[in-house]
């Protein structure tokens, strides 16, 4: 399904059509995550890994190694063996950094869970890929983690550390926490580190050569207009030749120090920055646990980082600060800018006032490792504020219409891909993964995309009806099965309306089931059971909602009317 054959490598389109194969000419990376860990040690022991200011960690790459070790084989000295999965549910933090490679190194399933996530997500995420272990944080921002893990498990209350029996979690049997503190029925994270003896340090080396580069190591949740989120099932392979290539189109080397305020949890943060340092040897510097204009600015100056990753809102949010100009930001050479459509002065004023002569574009979905495309620092500068630049090596992409057929230069379709970086599928959905990939090996993004004569590529729109505010994904389908559990709730439907400050903003429309609730009532029932970004900022009760002839909503009538009731104007992108 993950093939890399197909047509020959041409960055301009293939036989006059919007078909191009990225550059086979540089071999893709046959190791693990783990084995690219160690080479990455071996050739710069004493280079900078990692920086985290506000926790006060600073660690060299035989450090940083010694480290993952450590936890490893804790792991192992609590059972977890090769195959299991174990949820991660923290913002940036250095546990999480050391949580991935140390799971990496013995072949336990990482699972990225959304920090924003809340009771009904956490649930529904633990058990439908079977978590046996759940590495947590405290706390964040508004999200009690522990209050909410116990909320789920009570049975914590009175259960030995690693021995939990819960009835809503049943694979459920060991919770991990940060911070010095203690909780009944949870093992402190540090302490795990301390766990393992010289007999689970003989396995790691064994068990890393163990590994299949094509095995699952991670998987991320992704929602579908369908309702619940799939677990997209990615492999060493996948993410790991795809931080390469990406880390690789902004020439980083070792000599790099790359600011990553982006989350974790993100194929951003965790494919496209940390192991994408890794390939190279770049430090990586995480300014704090979630975004804030003034840390990231802070450690890029504090920490001459030449790199810096964000989406569009996050530049803007820096490039708005009003200390903005007594930042010493000269260091900065190149950059990410994706998760969203660019706003094209945007662009403009990250390359002219934070340094970023080289910053680039990527676009793709974590189904795909994410990238599928991505300008590159060389690429004419109306190139890269205007696309999302080209394809990527070993990377095979083509534009169909609505009977699957390629489509000529400049025409708009759907965007498919497929090569190494097509996950493995969605975890235990066969159905749904044969809906996403067809039987060659096609990923089938759901975005509309032009591909121009020169192969550069742009997002024109969405197949579906996904609301993308500030880089986050919102599917419709999800929120309006949530608000149809509200009793005053007969009819919903959900969809996006552009918004200046995210891009798009969610908005509800209710038919309501007698009495009409109303609307701080909606996003209250929201508060607390689903992630705040799909929380509507807009709601309005109406008496019916436009259809079609044959019954299906017109989301777009809905949509032209809500521009028209708040005023609001189209957005011009990249």
């Amino acid at each position: 399904m993950t093939t890399d054959a197909g047509a020959p490598h041409s960055l301009a389109p293939i036989d006059g059509l919007s078909h191009v194969s990225g550059d086979r000419g540089r071999p893709l990376l046959e190791e693990t995550i783990p084995q690219a860990l160690a080479r990455t040690v071996a050739r710069f022991p004493d280079r900078p890994a990692a920086v985290f200011p506000a926790q006060g960690v600073r660690v060299t790459w035989s450090e940083f190694a010694t480290a993952v070790d450590d936890l490893a084989a804790g792991l192992l000295a609590l059972g977890l063996e090769k195959g299991d999965r174990i949820g991660i549910w923290s913002p940036n933090r250095w546990e999480w950094l050391l949580t991935q490679f140390a799971t990496a190194r013995i072949g336990l399933v990482m699972v990225n869970i959304n920090p924003a996530y809340r009771l009904y997500e956490l649930e529904y995420a633990l058990n439908k890929v079977g978590c046996r272990a759940l590495v947590t944080a405290a706390s964040f921002k508004s999200s009690d983690y522990l209050g909410m893990v116990a909320e789920l498990a009570p049975e914590l209350a009175t259960s030995k550390p690693g021995e939990l029996q819960a009835a809503r979690l049943p694979h459920l049997q060991f919770v991990i926490r940060m911070g010095e503190a203690s909780s009944p029925g949870m093992i402190r994270f540090d302490d795990v580190a301390g766990l393992g003896t010289a007999r689970e340090r003989a396995r790691l080396d064994a068990i890393t050569a163990s590994l299949d580069r094509d095995e699952a190591i991670n998987i991320q949740f992704t929602s579908g207009t369908t309702g619940a989120p799939k677990g997209a099932t990615l492999t060493h392979s996948n993410i790991l030749n795809n931080a390469h290539f990406v880390t690789a189109a902004m020439n980083l080397t070792e000599q790099d120090r790359l600011c990553i305020p982006v989350p974790l949890y993100h194929c951003f943060g965790m494919v496209m920055g940390t192991l994408g340092c890794v390939t190279k040897g770049a430090a990586m510097v995480f300014p704090g646990e979630g975004f804030d204009p003034e840390a990231t600015l802070s450690a890029v100056a504090a920490e001459r980082c030449t790199a810096l990753y964000g989406v569009p809102t996050m530049f803007v949010a820096m490039l708005d600060h009003p200390g903005f100009a007594g930042f010493d930001l000269s260091s900065l050479r190149t950059g990410i800018m994706a998760g969203a459509p660019c706003p094209i002065e945007v662009m403009k004023k990250v390359q002219s006032q934070m340094n970023m002569r080289e910053v680039t574009i990527a676009y793709g979905m974590t189904e795909t490792s994410p990238v599928s495309f991505q300008s590159h620092v060389d690429d004419p500068l109306e190139k890269r504020v205007s696309t999302v630049g080209r394809v990527h090596p070993h990377v095979e992409v083509k534009v169909v219409d609505a009977e699957g057929r390629t489509v000529p230069p400049g025409e708009r379709g759907e965007l498919c891909t497929r090569g190494y970086s097509v996950m493995k599928g969605y975890w235990d959905e066969a159905e749904k993964t044969a809906e996403a990939i067809d039987e060659e090996g096609w990923m089938h993004t759901g975005d509309l995309a032009t591909i121009d004569a020169e192969g550069y590529c742009n997002i024109v729109g969405r197949v579906k009806d996904m609301i993308i505010r500030g880089g986050e994904n919102v599917y419709p389908r999800e929120v309006e099965e949530f608000l149809y559990r509200h009793p005053k709730v007969r009819e919903v439907q959900v969809f996006g309306v552009p918004d200046a400050r995210y891009g798009e903003e969610v908005c509800a429309w209710i038919v309501p089931a007698g009495e009409a609730p109303s609307e701080e009532e909606i996003r209250e029932f929201c508060r607390g059971q689903i992630a705040h970004y799909k929380i509507p900022r807009y709601v309005r009760i109406r008496p019916s909602l436009p259809m079609t002839v044959t019954g299906k909503p017109q989301k777009f009538v809905m949509r032209d009317e809500m521009v028209g009731e708040l005023g609001i104007a189209e957005l011009k992108t990249a």
